[in-house]
């Protein structure tokens, strides 16, 4: 059954906003493990914006599930990694100033790169995850860097799959089979919701992981975040 890592940014968005402690992105991290979340995913970036390196540091040794950050493979970031040790890092082609990650890696272009990033991290026993579109050359070029998986950028599949969702998954499935045959883990993520989630499983059901924050985060505040989440389970049921 595919995982559910819920990414939790946007809890610390809203506490910065204020400063103090409330909501307490801790708290929130291991309400969300105890109603069934199979993972807690955080951004941090250089701004410290939402998620700051503190947050990290405090939520690595308290998790019970699956820690996975997600970030530019700066120098900072890396050392930040390789002190922290999650269990998975997802590295994303984002600049410092952007609001969200809006696309996913030129393997081909940056494969040399990838390759000496993924190779340190994988010498330090942390999974690797390169942030990918649904494009089968940069599938295989991802595969080349020795990453472990690849996560598919959603937001295209979510953007068309109200006007028509098979035309929508058509070329996530197409990419999710090469990652298959090349032997890499398949994740996906962004703007994934209860509307879209259930079917891209359905058409993709080896895909190990989503990592889900916005939608999740927003569902929450209507439904309360242990129903959200419980939802967004059952989306994921084979």
């Amino acid at each position: 059954m595919t995982q559910l890592s819920v990414n939790i940014n946007k809890i610390a968005t809203l506490r910065n906003a204020r400063g103090g402690n409330v909501p307490n992105v801790v708290q929130v991290a291991l309400d969300c493990e105890s109603f069934g979340a199979d993972g807690i995913t955080v951004h941090p970036r250089p701004d410290e914006r939402h998620i700051r390196r503190s947050d990290v540091y405090e939520l690595r040794p308290l998790l019970h599930t699956e820690f996975n950050m997600e970030g530019y493979p700066s120098p900072e970031f890396m050392e930040l990694v390789l002190d922290v040790k999650p269990h998975q890092v997802t590295l994303v082609p984002d600049s410092p100033d952007q609001i969200t990650s809006n696309s996913g890696w030129d393997t081909r272009t940056n494969l040399s790169f990838l390759t000496d990033v993924v190779a340190l991290f994988k010498r330090a026993n942390i999974r690797t995850s390169l942030f990918v579109a649904a494009d089968v050359d940069m599938v295989d070029y991802a595969a080349r860097t020795g990453a472990d998986r690849v996560e598919l950028y959603t937001e295209p599949y979510a953007t068309a799959y109200p006007q028509n969702p098979a035309a929508a998954v058509a070329p996530f499935v197409a990419a999710a089979e090469a990652a298959r045959r090349l032997g890499l883990g398949l994740n996906a993520g962004h703007d994934l919701s209860l509307l879209n989630l259930k079917y891209l499983c359905r058409c993709i059901p080896w895909i190990d992981e989503v990592s889900i924050g916005h939608a999740l985060i927003c569902d929450a505040l209507y439904l309360g975040l242990e129903q959200t989440i419980h939802a967004y389970k059952n989306c994921l049921e084979p």
